[in-house]
């Protein structure tokens, strides 16, 4: 499935279009049945509210993530992987194509890994909009420029953290390289996590940005963009699992 039929089918499966979804399906029921048109309309504002508070939102997260990793595990691995997030397309301030803002997040970590340690960098990420710029190239780009830190591998060719897995491992079973930090959000480590095992690596997980929150007051109970956004982190990462549990996974890369 090509990566703009995912993010369509992805849209569609998760908030805010699914309750925009449910809502107005609940709405045009008024009529023809009005008692499963109101509760489709209550149904929806309910799930609105829960999954618009930092409360809910950051609850949800947090069951995904993993603990940290010690620096002596880090000492352990071969190398150091660090997945692609997206692109800042067109970004005016840098006259290019750059790493996104989670991108950054994760380089930022496997910089600060690969001075701890020493160890190798490869970025993994392809040119999933076809804009002539992969995620990976941004990243060694921004890591070696910026970060002042050498990138000795890049894989640039895979669309999805599967293929991040299998693409890397073809990359690095050339040096016989198996035991690797892998660095990604927390939230998104076990589906990583799993992906990477499968394809043959021996993984020490490496995350970064955790959900924290300074303390629980009236405000995690008051909705908020950010928390929405948290919420479709959640489900994206839920049903990312469920797809790849349910699809074969390749032979080779």
């Amino acid at each position: 499935m090509g990566w703009f039929l995912t993010d369509l089918v992805s849209a569609f499966l998760l908030p805010p279009l699914c309750l925009i979804v449910l809502g107005a399906v609940g709405v045009l029921l008024f009529k023809s049945r009005p008692v499963l048109g109101k509760f489709l309309v209550v149904v929806t504002f309910t799930l609105l509210y829960m999954l618009s508070i930092p409360f809910v939102a950051d609850t949800a997260l947090q069951t995904l993530e993993t603990s940290t990793t010690s620096s002596l595990a880090i000492i352990e691995v071969q190398a150091i992987v660090v997945l692609g997030s997206g692109t800042y397309v067109k970004a005016p301030e840098y006259d290019s194509h750059t790493v996104s803002r989670f991108g950054l997040e994760r380089i930022r970590y496997g910089a600060y890994l690969h001075r701890s340690t020493g160890k190798p960098l490869l970025v993994t990420g392809g040119d999933l909009l076809g804009i002539g710029s992969s995620e990976a190239e941004q990243m060694k780009s921004v890591l070696e420029n910026e970060f002042h830190v050498p990138v000795k591998w890049v894989e640039n060719n895979s669309n999805n953290t599967r293929e991040n897995a299998y693409k890397s491992f073809a990359v690095l079973e050339k040096d016989k390289i198996v035991r690797v930090a892998l660095v990604t959000h927390a939230w998104h480590m076990p589906r990583a996590i799993r992906e990477f095992e499968q394809a043959g690596f021996k993984v020490t997980p490496a995350p970064t940005a955790y959900t924290t929150r300074y303390k629980t007051n009236l405000f995690a109970f008051i909705p908020s963009a950010s928390a929405l956004l948290k919420s479709s982190l959640f489900l994206h990462e839920i049903i990312g699992m469920l797809w790849y549990g349910l699809t074969p996974a390749p032979n080779q890369p």
